[in-house]
């Protein structure tokens, strides 16, 4: 497998496979690179996005590709917000989906501040075939955003064993324990087995 399609054109997302498949030598190409259509997520469970995801922009141009769904479930709002991560808040503005989400704790009667990221990858070969790895990290949600690095709901979570949230570790500790992180191993893990 010497390039692969990642069906994404969340730019975090793509600078964060780019350095986690680096030794591998396999070319990532976005979705933003090949002007490629959003595909839309109907799914009900990470795994089903995923695999929508990576089968349809596969289908359509014909090579192995890499699709994720991923988010944040927080155990106070009963898992949300869940496959509906992005889509929290208008416009995919997540600092004020953050706003949203610490608002929404406050008003919960549930107190507690337990979370986790949960990612699941689907790899789409050439012939039609999904294998799939899922990760995950758990964590706290913090009392208020903190950090400017990372994306999405990284200044609001602070991974188990750590005191900072994922926006302040920097890449470098994100890339090795994060939801994307175990998942990625996974595939790493499979590439290695499979020669592919």
């Amino acid at each position: 497998m010497k390039e692969l399609i990642f069906a994404s054109h969340n730019k975090g997302k793509i600078k964060e496979l780019k350095e986690i498949l680096a030794p591998f030598g396999i070319k990532i190409l976005s979705a933003e690179d090949l002007d490629l259509p959003d595909v839309e997520e109907t799914g009900k469970t990470f795994l089903e996005n995923a695999i929508i995801k990576a089968s349809t922009i596969a289908e359509l141009k014909n090579m192995p590709v890499l699709a994720d769904d991923s988010g944040l479930c927080v155990d106070a709002l009963d898992g949300r917000p869940g496959v509906y991560s992005a889509r929290y808040a208008p416009n995919r503005d997540f600092d004020k989906a953050m706003d949203k989400l610490l608002d929404e704790m406050t008003h919960s009667s549930n107190s507690s501040r337990r979370a986790h990221f949960s990612c699941v990858l689907a790899l789409c070969l050439k012939n039609g075939q999904n294998i799939c790895f899922e990760g995950r990290v758990e964590g706290t949600i913090a009392l208020q955003k903190s950090g400017v690095g990372g994306f999405g709901f990284d200044p609001l979570f602070i991974p188990d064993g750590y005191d900072k949230t994922f926006a302040e570790l920097g890449s470098d500790i994100k890339n090795k324990i994060s939801h994307r992180a175990h998942a990625l191993e996974k595939l790493k893990t499979y590439i290695q087995e499979k020669g592919i």
